[in-house]
């Protein structure tokens, strides 16, 4: 066997090594993104007047960061009289800074997509017109890339925005992502607005 031959088999050897274990990679990911949706699936089929909503709020934006495998991420509401987005749960390296924090209605890109209702993928937000950066400069996160998308009713209603930032490893945000964040919006709506309702009737 030659020389060549030889060398031949060890690279593609390699090649085969390193497609199996980017198929294992691939496969963690599916099934850890099959369970954080089932998980946000039964969370939204079990809302009752007892639901805690804050907590209701941060499974959601968790299975939201476990589906993307990313680093940071929020959950905004609309504060109906105003119009302002309020980030409501925060996850990552702004969690505790960015709790509460308003931003002004139509501002940015999550007030873009709030004012649109059209789920967005931002390669490099730097690049956008409508990045706000001021929530950057005063949290000091370093926001590089995002998917955001509406929470919507059927009735046009805007709950608020999922915003995910910074997928983990550098890798850039896809348009298989922004189909999975799509099925985590239409879940979180019906559980957002199934706690809503529940609520309601304690009420009355």
């Amino acid at each position: 066997m030659s020389d060549e031959m030889i060398r031949f088999l060890k690279e593609e050897a390699k090649r085969l090594t390193d497609d199996n274990r980017d198929l294992r990679d691939e496969l963690r990911a599916l099934r850890e993104s099959v369970h954080a949706l089932s998980a946000l699936y039964y969370l939204s089929q079990n809302i009752t007047a007892d639901t805690d909503v804050f907590k209701l709020l941060s499974d959601i934006l968790d299975a939201a960061m476990a589906v993307l495998k990313a680093s940071d991420g929020s959950l905004m509401l609309v504060d109906e009289q105003t119009g302002e987005l309020v980030f409501a749960v925060v996850r990552g390296t702004a969690a505790e800074s960015l709790h509460g924090y308003r931003l002004p209605a139509g501002q940015g890109i999550a007030g873009s997509v709030a004012a649109t209702r059209q789920p967005e993928i931002v390669m490099d937000v730097r690049r956008d017109p409508r990045f706000y950066a001021l929530v950057d400069e005063t949290t000091g996160i370093k926001t590089r890339s995002m998917v955001c998308v509406p929470l919507v009713l059927d009735n046009g209603r805007v709950l608020g925005v999922i915003q995910i930032l910074n997928k983990v490893s550098d890798r850039e945000f896809t348009q298989d992502d922004l189909d999975l964040m799509l099925v985590v919006a239409q879940l979180a709506v019906t559980a957002m607005h199934r706690a809503e309702r529940a609520g309601e009737q304690k009420t009355t």
